[in-house]
């Protein structure tokens, strides 16, 4: 089968039958982009033409370029995922990436604020400008549901239930779950709803279907995106003298705090909505960090040699 047509098939399988979201979508349409790309500077035009050495080729000219381990990992999983479709589906009679190996990369811990820096973070925004008032409960929602960036955005108001508690959340693949809402969280969703939001949505001349169903707005009416979430995230950082604060760092945040306060690995796993708890275990590691860092600065002998 022709190539470029055995990634449109593979596309469209990751949309309809694994549901993946739009943004997974875009970065597999981007590695598998550039590696078509090198194919075909190789000549190779078809999916069955090619060989593995084709794909240790393209394998050296990423490093070669400078990318990062983390990135060629991700790159060749893509590409594992694509051939291995095309065998099953008979667009090639074998599987070039098998005898291929995906380097490994070392554990990166993510990065957390500490309690109080969060807790600096959320008292900071007190205005009752309708911005602010939104801003402060996006913020409220990533540390306080442990919510991806993906996800906040794509709040609907049908998936905010204040009087019972809780969010109704779509994460990975479409799938759905529950988050608990409450503390400050849920006063700030209430402020933000309550009339705030209404106030931000007057303001799109507009509006679309999407737009007159989601929680958070932009300054225009519409739904936020990503960028723009960021963007609030990193401003209310700088604002209190953390740099680079990124959305990911108040959920992994909210995690690891979530662990140093008793909460059971299973619960901490399911709000998150991780299909697999070893990916939840990472958090056991960054407290475990916590507690040695702690040991190390106030026991009277830790630093002694």
């Amino acid at each position: 089968m022709e190539l470029r047509s055995a990634l449109s098939e593979y596309l469209l399988h990751l949309r309809i039958e694994r549901g993946l979201a739009a943004s997974t979508l875009e970065s597999y349409e981007r590695d598998l982009e550039r590696y078509a790309a090198f194919l075909e500077g190789a000549s190779k035009r078809a999916v069955g033409e090619v060989v593995p050495d084709d794909i240790s080729a393209f394998q050296q000219s990423l490093f070669k370029a400078g990318e990062a381990p983390t990135t060629v990992k991700r790159r060749l999983s893509a590409i594992k995922g694509f051939h291995r479709f095309c065998l099953s589906e008979g667009f090639a009679a074998k599987n070039p990436t098998a005898p291929i190996s995906v380097p490994n990369t070392p554990d990166r811990l993510p990065d957390v604020i500490s309690i109080e820096e969060a807790c600096r973070l959320l008292d900071s925004i007190y205005e009752v400008e309708p911005a602010k008032v939104r801003d402060r409960a996006m913020l409220e929602v990533l540390y306080g549901c442990g919510l991806r960036a993906s996800e906040v955005c794509g709040l609907d108001v049908q998936d905010v239930f204040l009087e019972e508690g809780f969010l109704r959340v779509f994460g990975k693949g479409s799938k759905e779950r529950l988050v608990p809402l409450s503390g400050t969280a849920l006063t700030a969703m209430k402020d933000y709803l309550g009339s705030a939001r209404a106030q931000i949505s007057l303001r799109a001349t507009s509006p679309d279907a999407d737009s007159l169903k989601a929680v958070f707005l932009n300054q225009r009416g519409r739904r936020i995106t990503r960028q723009g979430l960021h963007k609030i995230v990193g401003a209310a950082g700088k604002a209190i003298g953390i740099s680079g604060l990124h959305p990911h760092t108040l959920r992994h945040s909210f995690a690891t705090h979530m662990l140093s306060g008793g909460a059971d690995l299973r619960v901490i796993q399911e709000i998150l909505g991780h299909s697999d708890i070893s990916t939840t275990q990472i958090y056991t590691h960054v407290d475990r960090q916590h507690l040695v860092e702690e040991y190390l600065s106030a026991h009277p002998r830790a630093a002694k040699r």
